[in-house]
């Protein structure tokens, strides 16, 4: 206690100068406390008595945390035990803390991911309001400096900025220009079968494992159609995503304290570090394409010449209008992150479930070979195929061999 009065002794006798530094961190460290406990604990308290009063139930708010570890330990235990591939039931393995959730709570019920409610909206009519936001009441959920480091494009934006990107890559997303990619899709295709067929013995059965397959696939498909003649620094900008969406994922299985993401952790330092390679390699690769199109020696075959096209034109020197290298650099993040992990899951979850129901394999490549043959199918002519749509390409580049 003695230590007290010695301290405010030594502020009296300090100067002018050292006295109001001294009263300014005080505050700063009284408001910083305020703060604090108001993101972390009064407002997500008044959040769940507003949704409880409204007739939702949901998990109980733990301190900064919410139910993230909950959701990790739940996750991890889900993991140890197979799925049977006889039953259909995935919920209960993709998503265990949402399905306990439910089953304890109802369909209208809600969990915390830190001090943020998420609400579970199972009535077709609300979502379709929530999603069209006609009042402008439902904003995007924001996303924290470190999820920005993934993917902050289109998808993230808002108002006139969103109306921007959009009108700039819409171009690049048109029909026509889609099926001049097919060629692309088939190549991807054809050499990840003819490396299968190289690998395999020609005497006896062979497993192999397709998962990893189709993630390269993927992450080929992605860099050719995205970057063309560049696609080799595309594949390495592929790899870099994967890991950093991993260390997202692990740096939200820890606690929410805020500055986290400041700390000098070793997650941390590799997260920045991955951004700043990413962000070289695109500013290189989109620098060379601006020139080539203003040499008129550009391309726009692949998803960044006819990006840069759509928005040299836009723009038409006036930089307001359009993007700058730095938006054109997140629009890239975000395509590689929004086809990184789904293309290749529903593939692997395709042919899970031909295996499971070998009728159907017959049914489908009766269907291609005859439209087909052993030739590479044309866009035009997959809309006459009936049990293999368009969301099972797939089968159709690799001519529908029986492997």
């Amino acid at each position: 206690m003695a230590t007290l009065p010695l301290l405010l002794h030594l502020l009296w006798e300090a100067s002018p100068w050292a006295r109001a530094g001294a009263a300014t961190a005080a505050v700063v460290l009284v408001w910083l406390a305020a703060w604090t406990l108001e993101w972390a604990w009064w407002t997500p308290r008044r959040l769940d008595r507003a949704l409880r009063a409204q007739g939702l139930k949901g998990t109980r708010y733990r301190l900064l945390t919410g139910d993230v570890r909950e959701n990790a330990r739940l996750n991890r235990e889900a993991r140890t035990k197979p799925l049977p591939l006889g039953s259909h039931d995935i919920i209960p393995r993709v998503l265990p803390m949402f399905h306990n959730a439910v089953k304890e709570n109802g369909t209208n019920s809600f969990t915390w991911f830190g001090p943020i409610p998420r609400v579970i909206i199972p009535d077709p009519e609300l979502m379709r309001e929530v999603l069209s936001n006609k009042f402008g009441h439902f904003g995007k959920p924001l996303f924290s400096r470190v999820g920005k480091l993934l993917a902050n494009g289109l998808a993230n934006h808002e108002g006139e900025k969103w109306a921007k990107h959009r009108r700039i890559l819409n171009p690049a997303f048109h029909h026509e220009k889609i099926k001049r990619m097919l060629p692309v899709f088939a190549t991807c295709c054809a050499d990840m079968i003819n490396r299968w067929e190289n690998s395999m013995s020609s005497k006896e059965p062979s497993e192999m494992d397709v998962w990893p397959e189709f993630q390269n696939l993927t992450g080929d498909v992605i860099s050719r159609t995205a970057f063309g003649s560049n696609y080799q620094e595309g594949r390495n900008i592929f790899q870099l995503q994967g890991e950093q969406a991993e260390r997202l994922i692990q740096s939200f299985q820890t606690i929410f304290i805020p500055g986290y993401w400041l700390l000098p952790t070793k997650n941390n330092r590799r997260m920045k570090e991955i951004d700043r390679e990413i962000r070289k390699i695109l500013h290189g690769i989109i620098r060379k394409r601006e020139r080539a199109f203003i040499d008129s020696e550009g391309t726009n075959d692949d998803l960044l010449g006819l990006l840069v096209e759509s928005n040299m034109r836009e723009s038409n020197g006036n930089a307001k209008l359009g993007m700058t290298t730095e938006d054109i650099i997140e629009e890239c993040k975000l395509f590689y992150f929004a086809g990184m992990e789904t293309t290749s899951v529903l593939l692997t979850w395709t042919l899970i479930l031909l295996s499971m129901h070998p009728e159907w394999q017959e049914q489908a490549r009766e269907e291609v070979l005859n439209h087909f043959g052993m030739g590479t199918p044309d866009f035009d002519n997959l809309n006459r195929l009936k049990i293999v749509s368009l969301k099972s390409l797939f089968f159709c580049s690799i001519k529908c061999r029986n492997y």
